[in-house]
């Protein structure tokens, strides 16, 4: 499956809810979702609609799939993953997509959005204990060290995204050095930690069908 080039926009209106999939816009008063949230095309404001309980378990995986950014394959990869390991399945699953490098320089304040976190990661903007990583699925370790690299350290969406970060905020399982533009990787997070209303069980018993 190709990966979607269209109005993320969109995305949101579909999932009736806000995914934060184009950073700073999402919380300004141009943000398409509190202007027209409801579903887009022409039926989008049809209420009443019968769901059935494939469509709903469907949803909850696109939702999901949207949110981090990844195509149909990418994301079944990511599950077949989480159901070998063990644990909760669901939760596990969260986990892996959570400790992707994309997100993590997201979570961090880095960029604004895992879309410009892909991107910039994959133009070697950011280094893992001194190295340099350019593969946005690379999975982050307890103890590891992101920062972004001294020559793209002006850059301007950066510097942006550090500005705003107080906003988003960090979660307990990052630790942001701010000035040093480093952060670290404190544990792996929990479910607790992942506050996006995320219901993983309806993923579950989709893939068990």
């Amino acid at each position: 499956m190709a990966r979607y080039t269209g109005s993320v926009c969109r995305l949101c209106r579909r999932e009736n809810l806000k995914l934060f999939l184009k950073g700073d816009r999402c919380y300004s008063d141009k943000c398409a979702f509190d202007r027209r949230g409801y579903p887009p095309g022409e039926h989008g404001q049809r209420r009443g609609r019968k769901i059935s309980d494939y469509g709903i378990q469907l949803r909850e995986k696109q939702k999901v799939k949207r949110i981090y950014g990844l195509s149909e394959k990418q994301f079944h990869l990511f599950f077949k993953r989480a159901d070998k390991q063990k644990g909760i399945t669901g939760t596990n699953l969260l986990v892996f997509l959570e400790r992707r490098l994309d997100n993590v320089v997201y979570r961090l304040g880095f960029v604004n959005s895992r879309a410009q976190g892909r991107h910039f990661v994959r133009h070697n903007h950011f280094l893992i204990n001194s190295k340099k990583i350019n593969i946005p699925s690379y999975l982050i370790k307890i103890g590891d060290v992101v920062e972004i690299r001294e020559k793209s350290l002006k850059i301007r969406p950066i510097e942006d995204a550090l500005d705003a970060v107080v906003r988003r905020g960090i979660p307990q399982w990052l630790d942001l050095e701010k000035d040093n533009k480093k952060g670290i990787v404190k544990n792996f997070p929990s479910r607790e930690d992942i506050t996006t209303p995320i219901q993983e069980q309806f993923i579950v018993e989709l893939y068990s069908k």
